[in-house]
């Protein structure tokens, strides 16, 4: 399990081989890479500002991460998140779960993404290509992805 929240940018291929590096176990891994987009509701967009709590992000990215272990067998996973300020294209997110089988591993990194979605505390400034801003609403679908996991337990660990 390893969380990192950070300005920098990442490199995705670094991050995978060094989380499954030595680790033969592992059968499958899957990644999700979120990007800012240059549209938003119908709208321009030139960048996107993230802020969060220091501290807090980090204990509740954690908790996702613990729950995503507790409910797939996962030898290893990896969320880093980005804050500040972000231009369209620029990488936000990375989401890695690995597993001994491909299943666990896409189920788990949905999880994790669609978790991470709604209940990590970041909040978000849109910049229009004119100037404009407005802070960005939780989203419908969002919710909606997050809560099938409410009651999908995933695959559990064998015993």
């Amino acid at each position: 399990m390893a969380i990192r929240v950070q300005r920098e940018d990442f490199d995705v291929g670094a991050e995978i081989t060094a989380l499954t590096e030595g680790n033969p176990s592992i059968g499958g891994v899957t990644s999700f890479v979120g990007l800012v987009r240059d549209m938003a509701d119908g709208e321009r967009t030139s960048a996107m500002t993230l802020e969060h709590y220091p501290g807090m992000t980090e204990k509740m990215l954690a908790e996702i991460d613990a729950e995503a272990h507790d409910r797939w067998p996962l030898e290893a996973s990896l969320i880093i998140h980005r804050y500040g300020r972000l231009e369209a294209g620029d990488r936000i997110v990375l989401v890695i779960a690995a597993s001994p089988h491909r299943d666990a591993a896409f189920e788990a990194c949905r999880f994790l993404i669609d978790w991470l979605k709604t209940k990590a505390p970041f909040w978000k400034l849109e910049e229009a290509d004119d100037g404009a801003t407005r802070w960005v609403e939780a989203k419908e679908t969002d919710d909606a992805a997050a809560a099938r996991w409410e009651t999908n337990t995933g695959t559990r660990k064998a015993g």
